[in-house]
């Protein structure tokens, strides 16, 4: 790997890609593009996806680089979840329904869906699941399902159970609907993982690849096309890239912004464009210096030039984004005021806060497309206010290691989720993923509220004023949304752009065949 300024070179120029056409077309069988082929079974799908290292998992529920997430979606299945145009589909449930005051829950089960190892699918298998799903020590989805009573499960039939809530909850379809909040068996053993998806469990070499032979027994007809799928770690770059270019993966997730145009034209390879409500925020921890001061907070936001962000960092692939998520949410906040950049205001703050020759450590690691280049971009945004950045890069395994959601200064990627489930896992004081360290009494207050509302105008009011809370106080720096942008070989077809920003189609392996 050539260096440059210290850094690895992870540029790729277009004479570069064309002469590599030659290699892809031996190695893929390329064919011209725009080729069409009928759905055929077999093959082996070799897929690279961005990340991953030392601590790469199989648990259905918690996974946290994409590595673990493609496994997710190769081995489990939720009740429900959101689809490629982020519309909300029923995936193993038939039906989720509530009784009028929306505190009781009732789940009907698909007929006929098996486990990997035959074991039918059952009302106590889900039941397990979610008291899984529900333990603090060992799922992630604990916060954003805090309101199931542990004891207020009943079994009505074998593919019928009710779920009682502590309290109203208008949107717990929504909550438990996560492609993280699969449905396992009740003897689940994460070592030897059982589920109900396209592909079964074969190996995992942790920090390099996982294999998965196709589930024959699968209960969506003539799915999955494939017979294995198998995801390999690629925490370059430009390991990735090559890796596709010669042929050693049909598919890569998150291309680099730069190289989209260059790779979607070489003969052989397609790209896979979405417009999403994924985002890539800067993330500070407001209970540590400089950041527990809100001045500061508010500074570094006002520091940033979003639609220059945009341009440089994602190569003009995103929309704006106004320190808030959500933006598919009917309840965003689409009328608070946009924020801008002010380097007057900025200054004029770190000059209250005492922090006028502000320096930190800002924290980056190639966990998605975009995030390094963003943090390049940060860095000389700030100078131009005097405030100095020092970058740290590290790679994916440390950056979500035994360090991860403790670091001063970072950044992270989020897919699309609506307003209560995604501040659930991040901006609540008991969220599992709070990396800013975000605790406003307030704010959680006012989302515990707006969970139990029935009346969708009231609860659209008091959304709005808990984003009204984060956009003033938060520790969020969210400067935009991503376009997902993967790339494959033109001899595979099967993928969809997904406005989830999940990469691949929501990992839409199943679909995925030769032609």
């Amino acid at each position: 790997m050539s260096q440059r300024d210290g850094k690895p070179d992870l540029s790729i120029t277009r004479r570069g890609l064309v002469t590599s056409m030659a290699l892809t077309g031996a190695a893929l069988g390329a064919a011209p593009a725009g080729a069409q082929g009928t759905p055929r079974k077999g093959g082996r799908l070799l897929v690279g996806c961005a990340g991953g290292g030392a601590k790469d998992k199989l648990d259905a529920h918690g996974p946290i680089s994409n590595p673990d997430i493609a496994r997710v979606f190769a081995l489990y299945e939720p009740l429900a979840w959101r689809d490629q145009n982020y519309q909300f589909q029923m995936v193993l449930a038939d039906e989720i329904s509530a009784n009028p005051a929306a505190d009781v829950w009732t789940v009907r089960l698909k007929k006929g869906v098996e486990f990997h190892n035959g074991k039918p699918l059952t009302a106590a298998d889900a039941i397990a699941s979610i008291q899984r799903l529900i333990d603090p020590k060992r799922s992630s989805a604990a916060s954003s399902l805090a309101d199931v009573d542990p004891a207020g499960f009943k079994t009505l039939d074998d593919r019928t159970f009710s779920i009682q809530l502590t309290q109203p909850n208008a949107t717990f379809d929504t909550q438990i609907g996560q492609y993280g909040n699969g449905i396992v068996p009740a003897d689940y053993d994460p070592a030897k993982p059982v589920g109900t998806g396209p592909f079964k469990f074969g190996s995992l070499a942790p920090g390099d690849r996982s294999v998965f032979p196709a589930n024959r027994n699968y209960w969506r007809p003539g799915l999955p096309y494939v017979d294995e799928l198998v995801i390999i770690d690629f925490p370059d770059e430009t390991a990735r890239i090559n890796a596709l270019l010669s042929g050693q993966v049909h598919a890569i997730d998150n291309v680099p912004f730069a190289q989209t145009r260059v790779l979607g034209m070489t003969p052989g390879l397609k790209t896979l464009v979405a417009k999403t409500g994924a985002w890539l925020p800067f993330t500070m921890r407001v209970d540590q210096a400089p950041f527990d001061d809100v001045r500061v907070r508010q500074a570094m936001r006002l520091l940033v030039d979003r639609p220059q962000m945009i341009e440089q960092a994602l190569s003009g692939q995103g929309s704006l984004a106004n320190d808030l998520y959500s933006p598919f949410d009917p309840d965003y906040a689409a009328d608070l005021p946009q924020r801008r950049q002010d380097l007057d205001q900025a200054k004029s703050l770190l000059r209250a806060a005492g922090r006028s020759d502000l320096k930190v450590e800002l924290v980056t690691a190639p966990v998605a497309a975009g995030v390094v280049e963003a943090a390049q971009v940060l860095v000389e945004q700030a100078r131009q206010a005097g405030v100095t950045i020092n970058l740290r890069r590290v790679d994916t395994g440390t950056f979500y290691g035994n360090d991860y959601l403790k670091w001063t200064f970072a950044q992270d990627f989020w897919y699309s989720r609506d307003y209560i489930a995604q501040a659930a896992n991040c901006a609540l004081p008991n969220a599992i993923y709070n990396e800013t360290h975000f605790a406003d009494p307030d704010f959680a207050k006012l989302v515990a509220e707006a969970r139990r509302t029935l009346d969708p105008a009231r609860r659209k009011e008091l959304l709005h004023d808990a984003q009204k809370i984060e956009h003033e106080t938060g520790g969020y720096v969210i400067w935009g949304f991503r376009d997902q942008v993967d790339a494959h070989s033109a001899k595979v077809t099967g993928f969809t752009p997904s406005k989830t920003g999940t990469p691949l189609g929501n990992y839409g392996f199943g679909a995925v065949h030769f032609v």
